[in-house]
């Protein structure tokens, strides 16, 4: 078969077709590119003016050298490394891309086109004003961002003034009169995508660096770059909080175990404790029985006095120990919750994690000394066992009668 087969307008059309299949497949080796898509895209080669990007596509992604430097001017980025951008435009088998729209050429078409697009814009904290800050964009545009749009958490409004940030363009109206802009979201957005690789690698009990959020009466919240989870007051430490004040502080750099994770409602838990070690292993080898130690009183029940001997190392000083041979009513009666105490280890219950103590000098007395056990409040009375003991030799006494 010859080309005179062929009519002209034939081999137009079959020009013009080639043409677009070659231009759309530029397109169709990823997913589809469109104005605004965020892609992570790899560093081929930097030049003077532009640097080109391996984007998983057929043709290769340019990029504005300009982009690459940090507010100092230097350099943040090198060949093989990884950056996020937004897809701006396709011509000519160019694929154009950016991290942020910004420098003084930019206008308000520009600055229109990232609001439909959802690309970042550059803008800088000029001053305090009512509700919230007033951002200069390019091209020397103003726009407004809401205080609670800054997510900078512990900021203060002065500290922020200067300060040249990536912003999202929340709302644009009146021709660029009427802009608003959010850093939140920009932080958000990095924090879903620290959230999907948590999500693959993150597993109870591994350990990982924090930051204390928040602190309240019953623990801290901690941020880990994506998820932030509570860390209750009990998995601070082995021994007794008081408060969480007295050991953490705000933006508090930590690292801790991950306690428990669900995705699906959102909590995560954490522990400080189990990344020390348990002084509880000292138990047998530096505290023995028949041994004596300095210990302070941290805690009084109605059954005896708790005794620290060192943090997450506590014994129970019994009520029947207290009195010198003496029935008492309360162990406050004779102690008080800080007092400095010297005692005697009687007995030691690895099993159930329990130190039973005595007073030098009166370890001699062969007293049960339960955890639990509730004497009776009336003075004189005793304890339980006291009680039931004089209550069966009452009625023995009217069967006697």
């Amino acid at each position: 078969m010859s080309d005179d087969n062929f009519s002209a307008d034939e081999m137009n059309e079959d020009e013009g077709s080639f043409a677009d299949m070659f231009e759309a497949s530029m397109g169709e080796v990823g997913e589809p590119l469109i104005p605004g898509k965020k892609i992570t895209a790899t560093i081929l080669q930097i030049g003077s003016d532009w640097c080109f990007l391996d984007v998983g596509q057929k043709g290769e992604g340019v990029l504005s050298c300009a982009e690459l430097l940090d507010s100092d001017g230097e350099r943040q980025y090198e060949v093989g490394d990884e950056i996020s951008a937004y897809f701006l435009s396709r011509s000519g088998g160019e694929l154009r891309f950016t991290t942020k729209i910004g420098g003084t050429g930019a206008g308000t078409e520009q600055l229109e086109n990232a609001f439909h697009s959802s690309i970042p814009v550059e803008g800088t904290i000029e001053k305090e004003i009512k509700g919230g800050f007033a951002i200069k964009l390019a091209g020397n545009i103003r726009a407004f961002c809401p205080f609670s749009q800054t997510g900078l958490r512990q900021a203060e409004p002065a500290d922020l003034i200067g300060q040249s940030l990536a912003f999202k363009i929340s709302q644009f109206s009146e021709g660029g009169r009427n802009i608003v802009v959010s850093h939140r979201a920009i932080l958000d957005e990095e924090r879903e995508q620290l959230r999907i690789g948590l999500r693959e690698t993150l597993k109870e009990g591994m350990v990982v660096k924090g930051t204390v959020t928040n602190i309240r009466e019953f623990g801290a919240f901690v941020d880990i770059g994506g998820i932030e989870g509570l860390l209750p007051i009990s998995e601070i430490s082995y021994g007794r909080v008081e408060d969480v004040n007295d050991i953490l502080s705000l933006e508090q750099e930590l690292e801790v175990a991950i306690k428990r994770i669900d995705w699906d409602n959102n909590k995560f838990s954490f522990s400080l404790r189990d990344t020390q070690a348990n002084p509880w292993n000292k138990v047998g080898s530096i505290y023995k029985e028949g041994q004596q130690y300095p210990g302070k009183v941290i805690r009084l029940e109605q059954f005896g006095a708790f005794v620290t001997l060192e943090d997450g190392v506590d014994g129970l000083l019994h009520i029947s120990k207290l009195g010198n041979g003496q029935r008492i009513r309360h162990p406050q009666d004779v102690v008080s919750v800080g007092q400095q105490l010297q005692v005697v280890v009687e007995k030691i219950d690895l099993d159930e994690k329990r130190i039973g103590l005595a007073l030098v000098g009166q370890q001699d007395e062969n007293t049960e000394t339960s955890y639990t056990e509730q004497p009776s409040s009336s003075a004189g009375l005793g304890t339980l066992g006291d009680l039931l003991k004089a209550s069966q030799q009452k009625k023995t006494s009217k069967k006697r009668k």
